[in-house]
């Protein structure tokens, strides 16, 4: 008698539960990128340290890079070692990485030394590396989990809940800092280094991708949900399909009659079953009929018939397949003009992203110091600092839910591809940077900050659901690795520039004040809002020019729609063949 195999878990039983909440706990973990080097404690870290504002930028710039450059390998490994072997590295990095920092800040600048040396400035840079990767590593471990422990009809719910805890991570340490130790930025290191190693240690334990039932695993929608395509913007190897797979929702019906079809949306995906029935009876004439896949077996005893009911309208069930969408990859993605749009235009919005991110604790300082010159207090500039990094953080998390249900909105009920919305976000980042250059009260800073979050969270969830639907899901995670190297251009040259903008300004406060007001940092910039407006007017004309590329990538998109659709009515009537057992 062979041994009875175990009894998978139901879909929220508790071990799959448990499951879910220890992935939630390592994304809540994940994400404090907002936090790192930006408002919380970039300009005490400079203030001890002797660091300029290009210093601290490069700085940040170092966990930039190790989170978009360790995607694509991150996810690589996930998908074929599991979700253990990140999550181990995290806990080591994330640990290492804030440690570090900490040591580095408490030592601060040996007596008479003005500022830090060349080895411990490139360390600071490799441990904010570090973070970077770790973050990213947890976070890839934690939704690559999640998916697969979860059927298609909870799957968008589950990882959107993941992604929620993703966005809201900087917005609670932010907040644990605000309330436990305001203006300790060493408690408030130590917090980041224990508060965000230690639950990757639980996921270490807990995470682990439960197999679903033969009955879900076999009938997987292939439909993409806003939400994991948000998740996957994120850990692109979540939604990865292989070449080889091949069920009843994922046939894909080609016709390679026309070039114009296969020039506005490249190659299609390899026939499978039913499309090379379908291509071979195709030359026969316009009534074409499709057999079941060869995967079922036919019963000696059926019949075949044509019933009135299974006739329909290739326009109708034969265009849902074709929806499936183009297959764009390799060198015909490098070479299309669709892909350097968004390419160009991501660079701009998220390198604008970046700067204001990574210097807005310097512009909370700024404005500050300048209505508060007579009467500075480090503990209440802290928190003015730590007042953006909520603020960002809850309207990221905010702007990722509502641009998706946006998308499917317009693009159920209006009719309008969903690419219609990359000129909203466009017009939302460059109103932040617009309202940033004339907020001269820290008090109202927040309103850039929360415009800037907004479209900044949109943005990232909005091109990763377009890059699915212009090049296509089997080749996502390489197409979407390419397309997220984009934001070290814009960020690199835009926080460069931001920060030796600001390093003038500071030369010449510095010697109309020899010394500056007690309690203000010596290199601190008096000025307001002169100290880094000019930096603003660079983002204001590189959103300009994403949201005219932005426009241009609509029209193209609304245009190849159109001639699609003139395909669709071209083609011929299916007649679907059904099977019934004989009475």
């Amino acid at each position: 008698m062979s041994p009875k195999s175990p009894q998978l878990p139901p879909t929220f039983g508790r071990a799959r539960v448990v499951v879910l909440l220890a992935s939630l706990l390592a994304a809540l973990s994940a994400g404090t990128n907002y936090v790192r080097f930006t408002a919380s404690y970039g300009p005490q870290l400079g203030a001890r340290l002797g660091l300029s504002h290009t210093q601290l930028n490069l700085i940040g710039l170092g966990g930039n890079v190790g989170v978009y450059i360790s995607a694509p390998i991150l996810g690589k490994i996930v998908d074929t070692r599991g979700p253990k072997s990140l999550l181990l590295s995290g806990f080591v990095l994330l640990l290492s990485g804030y440690s570090g920092i900490r040591i580095i800040y408490d030592a601060g600048l040996p007596k008479d030394v003005t500022t830090l040396s060349t080895v411990m400035f490139a360390l600071l840079i490799a441990c904010s590396f570090m973070t970077g990767v770790g973050g990213n590593g947890g976070l890839c471990a934690a939704i690559n989990t999640t998916a697969k422990t979860f059927p298609d009809k909870v799957r968008g719910s589950t990882t959107g809940l993941v992604i929620s805890g993703f966005g809201l991570s900087a917005f609670l340490f932010s907040a644990i800092a605000h309330l436990a130790f305001p203006g300790n930025t060493s408690s408030f290191l130590l917090l980041l280094s224990l508060g965000t190693s230690f639950p990757m240690l639980i996921g270490f334990i807990f995470v682990q991708p439960i197999p679903l039932p033969p009955s879900e695993a076999h009938h997987e929608s292939f439909d993409v949900d806003q939400a994991e395509a948000d998740a996957a913007s994120l850990a692109p190897s979540i939604i990865s399909v292989p070449a080889h797979e091949n069920n009843s929702r994922t046939h894909l019906l080609t016709h390679n009659r026309d070039e114009g079809l296969e020039a506005g949306l490249g190659h299609r995906q390899s026939p499978t079953t039913a499309v090379e029935e379908y291509n071979e009876e195709a030359r026969g004439g316009a009534g074409i009929e499709l057999s079941p896949p060869r995967g079922v077996s036919r019963s000696p005893r059926s019949s075949r018939h044509r019933s009135s009911s299974a006739r329909r309208s290739f326009s109708q069930s034969g265009k849902q397949l074709l929806d499936v969408g183009p297959n764009i990859f390799g060198v015909k993605l490098w070479t299309s003009v669709d892909f350097w749009i968004p390419f160009i235009s991501l660079s701009l919005l998220s390198g604008t992203g970046l700067m204001y991110i990574n210097n807005v604790g310097s512009m909370a300082q700024a404005l500050y110091v300048y209505t508060h010159i007579d009467r500075y207090s480090e503990v209440d500039a802290s928190q003015w600092q730590a007042t953006q990094v909520s603020t960002i953080s809850f309207m990221n998390f905010s702007g990722r839910v509502l641009i998706g249900l946006l998308a499917d909105l317009i693009k159920s009920r209006f009719g309008l591809p969903r690419s219609t919305l990359l000129i909203l976000v466009a017009c939302i980042i460059l109103s932040s940077q617009i309202a940033a250059a004339y907020i001269e009260n820290v008090r109202v800073l927040w309103r850039a900050s929360a415009l800037l979050g907004l479209g900044y969270g949109s943005m990232f969830s909005l091109y990763a659901t377009l890059c699915i639907e212009w090049f296509g899901l089997p080749h996502f995670s390489e197409n979407w690795g390419y397309l997220s190297l984009s934001p070290l251009f814009g960020g690199n040259i835009f926080s460069v520039a931001f920060g030796r903008n600001l390093d003038a300004h500071e030369r010449s406060a510095e010697s109309a004040y020899m010394p500056p007001p007690p309690g203000i940092p010596p290199r601190q910039c008096l000025d307001g809002l002169t100290c880094y407006v000019d930096s603003l007017h660079l983002t204001i004309g590189a959103c300009i020019c994403a949201l005219a590329l932005s426009i241009w990538a609509v029209w193209r998109d609304r245009k190849r729609t159109a001639e699609v659709d003139q395909d669709y009515r071209r083609l011929p009537d299916v007649i679907w063949e059904e099977e019934e057992e004989e009475s």
